[in-house]
């Protein structure tokens, strides 16, 4: 009888994880989620743009190693298509993020969790103003339901402050980055076809060079790090999970179960979010909050009808 290597094991967990689209999407929300918390943790500690330069550095020397073959493979296409490589890299992950690290600053974790899930309500808006495609009447009425659900975030459910203009500069910080997110995600089909780990590789590499002279400028301005366990782990955490794990597992996670599908969980990052704010952060959760993300996902819904209905025709 053959004996069974000692790493058989191994090889069969590392299958059954991978093979698990479902643990791999929830987990991947959970990071994401945990994003926002890290962010939101350290505020004042490490400065929001130094957080941002440092998050993308360290992604880019982990990708890097892997990434070599592809890169090395993927070169003629990079050099023919830096100028949109430059642009995407820019846009989704350097202005986006540093804009979304620094509304942390200034606002709750639920708040930029919350205006967090109007992303997808955001792209065909984007896509609309980019590319001038017709809007329908679902989208349409989607967009209109989910901005008011931002609007009850902002203003606490208080339309006197939306009338004073007294909004929370943290929460339009959030609004921007997000704004920003959708526009590089209507850009992706200018997307030039190559390695997913070579665009990954690329992204990260042109972040990391976007975001350091607004790291430079930060330190200038006497905005430093302050030396901390919390700040160590943060940015640690940043750095790797939600950076190159997460993109890893919803790549594979799409892979297993399709975009649609995939985009479904989507919606578990405000849910886990607002667990962790209320553990670690000791966050209130309020009635505007519920409302809030109610009307979101109520247009995110109502965007999406159409789709699948043509699909299912399909």
């Amino acid at each position: 009888m053959q004996k069974r290597t000692t790493d058989e094991p191994d090889q069969s967990l590392h299958a059954r994880i991978f093979g698990n689209a479902y643990l791999l999407l929830t987990l991947t929300m959970l990071f994401w989620a945990g994003n926002t918390i890290a962010g939101r943790a350290i505020a004042g500690t490490v400065p929001p743009l130094t957080l941002a330069w440092l998050r993308w550095t360290l992604a880019a020397a982990i990708i890097l190693p892997i990434a070599w073959p592809h890169l090395k493979r993927d070169w003629p296409v990079i050099r023919r298509n830096w100028p949109i490589l430059s642009l995407l890299g820019t846009l989704g992950c350097g202005i986006f993020i540093s804009l979304y690290y620094t509304g942390l600053t200034m606002t709750t974790a639920l708040n930029g969790l919350i205006i967090n899930s109007a992303v997808p309500i955001l792209i065909p808006l984007a896509v609309f103003v980019l590319y001038r495609e017709t809007l329908n009447r679902w989208q349409t009425l989607g967009i209109l339901l989910s901005l008011i659900g931002v609007i009850a975030v902002i203003t606490k459910g208080d339309l006197a402050i939306l009338v004073r203009l007294d909004l929370n500069r943290g929460d339009l910080f959030v609004l921007a980055a997000m704004s920003v997110f959708a526009i590089y995600t209507a850009l992706l089909r200018k997307q030039p076809k190559m390695h997913w780990i070579s665009f990954g590789a690329c992204c990260f590499i042109v972040a990391a060079i976007v975001t350091f002279p607004l790291f430079l400028s930060e330190a200038l301005m006497g905005e430093t790090i302050k030396p901390t366990f919390g700040a160590f782990f943060a940015v640690l955490y940043v750095g790797t999970l939600p950076s190159v794990m997460a993109q890893i597992m919803y790549i594979r996670g799409v892979e297993l179960i399709g975009g649609n599908r995939a985009g479904a969980f989507l919606n578990l990052i405000p849910l886990f979010g607002a667990l962790l704010a209320m553990i670690i952060l000791g966050e209130r959760l309020y009635a505007f909050h519920l409302v809030g993300f109610g009307l979101i996902i109520c247009g995110v819904w109502l965007a999406q009808r159409q789709k699948r209905t043509v699909s299912a025709v399909q």
